[in-house]
């Protein structure tokens, strides 16, 4: 194989093994969701801020400690430390974790692909999951500092 794209831990990994990484755009982000169904939210929402709270708490901590978030990577998911190093060092923790513009932008151009393929019946069908998705409300509220750590 000459040339393949790919996503981190594998892209580090192959890099560890002498493959060059020769153009990363990060503008072609997806993105990462917390997602939950609507009867969870309706019916717990307690718990569902307790998630988003923690998640936020972990996320303000991995990023002030990026040795400590490595190696704890590379234990939980069994791959070498300088791996886990590179994924933690090139992942932006620092990102607006409140669901915007810019994740929908990125949606809308993933979601014409989908109706393409003709795995979704049409762009109105994206749009309507779109409105509805997309929520910040939970993240608007996170307090990390609710969460107890040990």
């Amino acid at each position: 194989m000459q040339a393949w794209a790919g996503l981190d831990p594998i892209m580090a990994a192959a890099e560890k093994s002498g493959a060059k990484l020769f153009y990363r755009n990060v503008d072609f982000n997806t993105y990462g969701f917390l997602n939950a169904t609507e009867s969870f939210l309706k019916n717990e929402p307690e718990i569902a801020q307790t998630v988003v709270n923690t998640y936020e708490a972990a996320r303000a901590w991995a990023k002030t400690n990026p040795a400590e978030t490595a190696a704890i990577l590379a234990d939980v998911a069994g791959i070498d430390k300088a791996v886990a190093t590179k994924v933690i060092a090139r992942t932006n923790l620092g990102v607006d974790p409140a669901p915007g513009a810019k994740q929908r932008a990125v949606l809308e151009r993933v979601g014409k692909i989908i109706v393409d393929s003709g795995d979704v019946k049409d762009a109105g069908a994206v749009d309507t999951a779109l409105n509805a998705l997309l929520d910040d409300g939970l993240v608007a509220q996170a307090d990390p500092s609710a969460v107890v750590t040990q």
